[in-house]
């Protein structure tokens, strides 16, 4: 309703400097909106399983590269060493980079557009958000595997009346 507003849909994890991919939304815009091309000085990956590059309209897992990238988590190495890989692809991308080329694995599912933006798809593993917060859901199942007695266990998250509870 705004004619006059610009609308910005910045996609990006606290781990790369808040957003990576942005872009500019159209006022003619309708239906689902991609999260765009990356901003300066940033790379994005679209990658399958073994790390290849997913051609344009196959899913993969999202890497983000280039400056903004933070060089890990505090005081959480294996977490670290699992989520911020090297980045094979730093020299071809052109970025200068001051330490080692890294880059983050997101866990989000996304696919390339044939006019080179993202679209976003969800989430490769078990990670939602609540009022902001990151859960993993892995983490609570195997929290309560732990207690006795108890053989499986299944978080969901539920929403009622605008409140998303965890069931």
């Amino acid at each position: 309703h705004c004619t006059k507003a610009n609308i910005l849909n910045m996609y990006g994890p606290t781990e790369t400097t808040i957003w990576s991919p942005c872009r500019v939304v159209e006022q003619a815009q309708s239906g689902t909106v991609d999260i765009g091309t990356p901003i300066a000085n940033t790379s994005v990956y679209v990658l399958d399983a073994q790390g290849a590059p997913c051609p344009i309209g196959v899913p993969g897992e999202l890497f983000i590269g280039g400056e903004g990238v933070t060089r890990g988590y505090w005081q959480r190495p294996e977490l670290t060493d699992e989520r911020f890989v090297v980045d094979p692809f730093a020299t071809e991308a052109g970025l200068t980079v001051t330490a080692a080329p890294r880059m983050y694995r997101t866990g989000d599912l996304v696919r390339w557009r044939a006019d080179g933006r993202l679209d976003f798809l969800g989430r490769a593993d078990h990670q939602i958000k609540i009022r902001g917060q990151r859960i993993e859901l892995g983490e609570i199942e195997g929290a309560l595997a732990g207690f006795a007695g108890v053989r499986a266990s299944g978080v969901v998250p539920r929403e009622q009346a605008g409140n998303v509870q965890l069931v």
